[in-house]
């Protein structure tokens, strides 16, 4: 796999619930990080006193994070809605030459920032909220 721009790593939010996803607008920096936990099975039998782990048993999530400019678009006031409302709508993640994730996510933090001198920014943390789905490009 050859270098990827960081621009090419995209969150996409599905706008009216029938599928029309929109890239979130503003964002400079995105991340999108998959977590598993495991479940320790092990016991004075496991060999060798090594730890054992019981696959698929853990509860698996993902978490979105971004960071940008105020730009005071649609995607920026239907983010507004999702946390203020507590929704968990679709959204999309699409990571270059990987694949695209896609499933509910809920917002779990916007943060605005702001000096005298310089632009508004913004900062998200999103928490999946479901079963993801995962399409390879």
């Amino acid at each position: 796999m050859a270098a990827q721009n960081g621009k090419d790593l995209l969150i996409k939010l599905d706008l009216t619930g029938a599928g029309a996803f929109e890239t979130i607008a503003g964002l400079r920096a995105t991340r999108i990080s998959f977590n598993a936990e495991t479940v320790d099975v092990t016991s004075l039998e496991s060999q060798g006193g090594w730890r054992e782990l019981l696959g698929g048993a853990g509860v698996r999530s993902a978490a979105i994070s971004g960071s940008g400019v105020f730009r005071d678009a649609a995607t920026d006031e239907r983010a507004r809605q999702i946390f203020f409302d507590g929704e968990a709508p679709d959204f999309q993640v699409i990571i270059p030459d990987f694949g695209i994730v896609q499933g509910p996510f809920m917002i779990a933090s916007i943060d605005y920032a702001g000096s005298h001198n310089g632009e508004a920014t913004y900062e998200l943390s999103l928490a999946s909220a479901g079963a993801l789905s995962f399409t390879a490009l």
